[in-house]
């Protein structure tokens, strides 16, 4: 601790001459006071930025559009085309489930469907040539009226065998897996070789350009939440960058057991750097306004009054301020009084700095060498 201080701030004392002469020594000039050296890691500004409050949320990233497909018939998966991972096309083929039994049904589908066929044609044929006889007087009426229903018979029977063709026909069509989306596959549990069964997941496929936070609110902060209201956010994983969407909706009834309501925060991911089942937490913009902040660590309370050590004409000098609204996404207080935009601040192991030290900033001292090379 003691090394990294000493690190972070490096006095420099300028050397004095003492003159003598043979006279007698003569008392020294007074030192000059010693220039306190601190790097630009221990200096802050304040600045005046956008501070936004609001409710705090907490939740995980979803995909806006996901489809989880599962097996329509039994049988043995043949042959998986794609991995976890792998992108692909809306209507890519994704595996293959072995579709013997349903091509078997399929041929004696359309073997049905053929003979109910002749067989509403043949009844038709017949209906005709006995309305011809009954018009000669040949045949009585009823067996007319046979006829007829005969050939109702044959017509119902045909739309059967053609409805189960039709049934044997999808069912073959449920052997071959294509991606309902274009997207990625996240997920693949079965492989070449497995049997599976009626409702037994394939495979899912997420569009990962669009996600969605769904987080939660307590009851009691969610009046001032409304859709559209922006929503700034940082994701484990990823540090401190913070990403920004929009409340899309707000579910409209309570968790009985938290007391909270879930919102639904759309946010654009066209880069696709957000994945999927991660934590987030943020906080839902209600009011936003500019006024002037400092960071955090800027800002002592161990006193009776929050102070700061604020750099002016080269020497430190501690400065009572009024603080407002903590910022928390970004550790930063609002700045009240005590302040003007643009002070400059010490922060760390500057702030121990005795009142009236003279300090000067390391990274201003090689500009202005920089500066007065290029001059000459």
């Amino acid at each position: 601790m003691a090394g990294t201080a000493l690190a972070m701030l490096a006095i420099a004392a300028p050397s004095v001459a003492v003159s003598a002469c043979g006279r007698g020594g003569e008392r020294p000039p007074p030192s000059e006071p010693a220039i306190v050296q601190v790097g630009s890691e221990n200096i802050a500004l304040a600045e005046r930025d956008t501070l936004r409050t609001g409710p705090s949320i907490s939740g995980t990233l979803q995909p806006r559009d996901a489809a989880t497909i599962n097996s329509e018939v039994s049988g043995s998966v043949v042959q998986t085309y794609v991995d976890r991972g792998e992108p692909v096309k809306r209507g890519q083929l994704l595996l293959r489930i072995d579709d013997l039994s349903e091509r078997q049904n399929l041929l004696s589908a359309q073997s049905a469907a053929r003979s109910a066929q002749l067989a509403e044609e043949n009844a038709a044929s017949d209906l005709e040539r006995d309305t011809r006889l009954y018009q000669a007087g040949a045949i009585a009426e009823r067996d007319l009226e046979a006829t007829r229903r005969a050939l109702a018979a044959a017509r119902a029977a045909n739309a059967d065998a053609r409805a189960r063709l039709a049934t044997a026909s999808q069912q073959l069509g449920k052997t071959s897996i294509v991606a309902p989306l274009a997207g990625v596959v996240s997920d693949r549990p079965v492989n070449a070789g497995d049997v599976v069964q009626p409702g037994a997941p394939l495979i899912t496929v997420i569009d990962p350009s669009s996600m969605r936070l769904e987080a939660a609110v307590p009851s009691d902060q969610v009046s001032g939440i409304a859709a559209g209201a922006p929503v700034r956010f940082t994701v484990s994983g990823y540090g401190d960058r913070a990403f920004t969407g929009r409340v899309e909706r707000v579910n409209p009834s309570v968790d009985p057991t938290t007391r909270q309501v879930i919102i639904y925060v759309s946010i654009p991911n066209a880069t696709s750097r957000l994945v999927a089942g991660l934590f987030a937490e943020g906080r839902v913009a209600t009011e936003s306004r500019l006024t002037l902040e400092v960071p955090a660590d800027a800002v002592d309370q161990s006193g009776v009054a929050p102070m700061v050590v604020r750099v002016e004409h080269g020497k430190a000098e501690r400065v009572p301020v009024r603080l407002g609204v903590r910022d928390e996404m970004t550790d930063r207080y609002e700045i009240l009084s005590g302040l003007t935009a643009g002070d400059t601040l010490l922060l760390g192991p500057a702030q121990s700095l005795p009142a009236g030290a003279e300090v000067r900033v390391l990274g201003e001292e090689a500009g202005k060498q920089a500066a007065d090379s290029g001059e000459q």
